[in-house]
């Protein structure tokens, strides 16, 4: 059910982070955001499924991804042989059927084990587990829980992805650190005016103040940050041309868990959107990410970067995607080194929040929400 929109005040807030129970060396590990488990994840870019084997491992779960031959319809199955627990992502394809790489077991696409060496009885318990997969927006979705409350139409849109008119850059980086990191990081854009200067950072963003908007039910954050007068950042000034001081607009929307979406506008000083919505003077960059939960302390961090702008330019686009692989290897470091030092912490240290960390303090509620409640998958309304 969908729930009303709230909007949040950013007062500050003190506390702790939400935190799962692991042990390294016998001793709780702090920062550890609990799994929801019957939701959808992004597995794997639809580029990269097809007929060689594809291993990732999501929510600790080791898959193995591919296509049929005929139909190219993606397959996901659990990526250990029943066995002696072979990597099937290691193995071979013989039409549609997994032939394990060290002693033959062989699987159909539902996972079930139609040969096997040296006899004719299959045992009973020959069977690899088989998962909900949907390809959508040039994505390759996967559902790890129960495959009886996997609906695709709970799945967020991204629809610019693969849209007419659009150009997209996109690349995967795995970063050793809890996903509940990248969550936070990608829902306060201070960081960017520090961690991302002569890139994308300017002394506005960090200046000018947020407003947040959750939509519980849906599990929805929306955190928007308008900049009237503000420095072109190199990132948009050598790739669209624009000289001087712009008008910069960034809105957020997180549908938790995984899909991240931060719609830019930029434009110069004063030119604002027409009474009919064209918006003729303005550059619309739609920056996707999805964060997918590797295993405990390790995430997935897919990128995209789409343009409406300069759509036939070559040289916008290598640009675009070297700047924007710079400034995610800058998070892919700050994050790591920052686990690293969580990890030096006493257990139960105290955090403090001020009013930039709202979206990120209500992502966490909804996270936590989504474990408590069972998994039980929420409704996205777009």
């Amino acid at each position: 059910m969908r729930g009303d929109n709230s909007r949040q005040d950013p007062d500050s807030n003190h506390g702790t982070r939400g935190e799962r129970p692991a042990l390294r060396d016998g001793n709780p590990m702090p920062h550890t955001t609990a799994f929801a488990r019957n939701q959808w994840y992004v597995a794997a870019y639809a580029h990269e499924v097809g007929r060689e084997l594809l291993g990732r491992t999501i929510l600790g779960e080791p898959l193995v991804f591919y296509r049929t031959e005929e139909e190219g319809t993606p397959v996901a199955l659990h990526d250990r042989c029943v066995h002696r627990r072979y990597p099937l992502s290691e193995s071979g394809l013989d039409g549609d059927r997994i032939v394990c790489g060290y002693h033959g077991f062989t699987y159909d696409t539902t996972g079930a084990c139609v040969y096997v060496p040296g006899q004719k009885r299959i045992p009973r318990t020959a069977r690899v587990a088989s998962y909900p997969v949907v390809e959508q927006d040039s994505l390759i979705w996967v559902w790890i829980g129960d495959p009886a409350l996997a609906d695709p139409q709970t799945i967020p849109r991204a629809k610019h992805l693969d849209s007419p008119g659009w150009v997209t850059v996109r690349g995967m980086e795995p970063i050793d650190a809890d996903y509940g990191l990248l969550v936070d990081n990608l829902l306060d854009l201070s960081h960017e005016t520090y961690l991302h200067g002569g890139y994308i950072g300017t002394p506005e963003v960090a200046e000018t103040p947020i407003t947040t908007e959750v939509d519980e039910g849906a599990g929805i954050v929306r955190v928007s940050r308008h900049m009237d007068d503000a420095e072109c950042p190199p990132f948009y000034a050598r790739s669209t041309g624009i000289e001087g001081r712009i008008t910069r607009w960034q809105d957020i929307e997180y549908h938790a868990p995984c899909l991240y979406l931060l719609h830019s506008r930029i434009a110069p000083v004063g030119m604002l959107p027409e009474a009919d919505g064209s918006d003729p003077n303005g550059f619309h960059t739609e920056i996707t990410y999805a964060i997918t939960p590797s295993a405990d302390g390790k995430v997935y961090d897919f990128w995209m970067v789409s343009r409406d702008w300069a759509t036939e330019d070559d040289e916008v686009t290598e640009f675009l995607r070297g700047n924007n692989h710079t400034v995610v290897m800058q998070d892919v470091d700050a994050l790591n080194l920052l686990q690293k030092t969580l990890g030096t912490e006493r257990h139960g240290y105290q955090e403090l929040s001020i009013n930039i960390d709202t979206g990120g303090l209500a992502a966490r509620r909804i996270l936590a929400r989504l474990v408590e409640e069972g998994d039980k998958p929420v409704e996205k309304v777009l």
